[in-house]
């Protein structure tokens, strides 16, 4: 057995399917797997540039699953943001797409499978690694930050299961992809399903496309992942007169989603016989930490749900005491064998073990309700989630100043960054500079011209007055 999955137990059984009618059973991925890990030589850290295909998920499941530490990443990061993780981290080897390989000149190619190939890097010196450090995965989005989250075997496995418990998974689904494997909620759809030898769908089009859903009927997926701009999307794409026999379960995570677009998607799936779970999480505890029963989701539309199997939510006030009356905002605190090991900042840090003991306080403000369901108020401290991508805006800010030398701040709420400046002959070429650097969907973005940013006597940013320049 490997570290994560049995893929053997399911033998002849598909493993993934692609929109090309490729395909592998869990025998024949082991057996790609498996040929990977031994050409990478043992236990070593190895940079992943992944997107939605069987080769990214041959290098996915074969590192982890033989001792083999990756670094997910998208195969459309900055190259000039990978060269800096490059020389921070020294990986030995890179598992790259093919048709990317020209890039990375003086690499030697030593093996290949499925349009991806393993370069041996050609660094000295490689960093130790702690035994139990399974996985490294962005937290910060895609702003260039070299930091990541260290993810162990046990963290990877026991969320896997947890999630599988409570959706109730089996051989028979047939989730299919709509979220890139770079990302912690994409990979906990792969975790899971492979605990229960179900069927990956692989694609890399997306929900606007009509290739999408011809695959997506042609092979009756059972299930999709979404974010709340996925569920904007579909809403406007009238999805609930689409015809989809097949599907089960719809899934939502990597932020809030409004109430209303809650209920909607809630009253559909009770309509059609299918379920709508709505999921909290973060990649500092692997994945999921919080769900909401699909039978519930009309009734507590706008909450998280409760504690997944084997983890438990508490509230704490300024002082760090927990609060017991429903109704009372305070910090989230979760703790749970997911929590994951802490950060790593550069390759130094890879050694480290665990730092967190199975507690995380998530900088989240929430609410319980008498039935002790969570809800999230808002955020400790400035994060937004674009799409699900987890982005600082402070780094925003720092990164906007430091490439203009111009007064600027950046605020708003998920899915919408509202970018201000002073200086309208700049609007333009800030909104490019940080849609090129986060590599975000450019709807996300806007740019607001205004006469001053509001600070105070101390000269410190007061973001509560630009909420009045957009509405929320």
């Amino acid at each position: 057995m490997g570290k994560i999955w049995n893929l053997p137990q399911f033998a002849d059984h598909i493993a993934v399917k692609d929109e090309f009618g490729r395909q592998l059973t869990y025998s024949e991925l082991h057996a790609e797997s498996c040929r990977l890990a031994e050409k990478a030589g043992g236990r070593c850290l190895v940079f992943s540039l992944c997107r939605n295909e069987i080769g990214s998920l041959i290098g996915y499941v074969g590192f982890v699953n033989n001792g083999i530490v990756s670094v997910q990443l998208s195969s459309h990061l900055d190259d000039a943001l990978l060269q800096n993780l490059l020389a921070a981290y020294r990986p030995a080897f890179l598992w790259v797409p093919v048709d990317q390989a020209e890039q990375f000149e003086g690499m030697e190619a030593v093996y290949s499978s499925f349009d991806y190939c393993l370069l041996r890097t050609g660094y000295t010196g490689s960093y130790p690694l702690f035994p139990e450090l399974g996985l490294l995965i962005t937290t910060s989005g895609s702003t260039g930050s070299p930091k990541f989250v260290r993810q162990s075997y046990t963290n990877l496995l026991d969320n896997a299961t947890s999630i599988a418990e409570y959706l109730k998974l089996d051989s028979s689904e047939r989730p299919i992809t709509t979220l890139p494997m770079n990302y912690v909620y994409g990979l906990s759809i792969i975790n899971s399903h492979f605990l229960v030898g179900a069927t990956l769908l692989m694609t890399d089009k997306g929900l606007m496309q009509k290739e999408f859903w011809s695959f997506f009927q042609a092979a009756e997926a059972t299930s999709f992942g979404g974010v709340p701009y996925t569920y904007e999307m579909l809403d406007k794409l009238r999805f609930y007169r689409m015809k989809l026999p097949s599907l089960r379960t719809m899934t939502q995570a990597g932020g809030k989603i409004t109430p209303e677009l809650h209920e909607k998607f809630a009253a559909y799936a009770k309509e059609q016989g299918k379920n709508f779970v709505v999921m909290y999480g973060a990649a500092e505890a692997t994945s999921r930490m919080g769900y909401l029963p699909p039978e519930r989701a009309v009734e507590k539309k706008g909450s998280m749900g409760i504690p997944i199997p084997g983890g438990r939510f508490r509230l704490v006030d300024a002082d760090d005491r927990e609060i017991t009356e429903p109704f009372v905002t305070g910090e989230l605190v979760y703790e749970g064998k997911n929590v994951t090991l802490g950060y790593a900042v550069c390759g130094e840090d890879l050694i480290k073990g665990d730092e967190r003991g199975g507690i995380l306080k998530t900088g989240d403000m929430a609410q319980f309700d008498g039935d002790h369901y969570y809800y999230i108020v808002g955020r400790k401290k400035r994060f937004l989630k674009i799409y699900g991508n987890r982005v600082n805006l402070d780094e925003v800010d720092r990164m906007i100043k430091g490439q203009f030398s111009i007064e600027a701040a950046s605020d708003g709420v998920d899915d919408h960054m509202y970018l201000f400046v002073t200086d309208g002959a700049y609007s333009d070429r800030v909104r490019d500079f940080v849609i090129a650097k986060t590599k975000l969907n450019p709807a996300a973005f806007k740019v607001i011209v205004i006469d001053e940013i509001p600070k105070n006597d101390a000269g410190k940013t007061l973001y509560k007055e630009l909420k009045q320049y957009y509405a929320e």
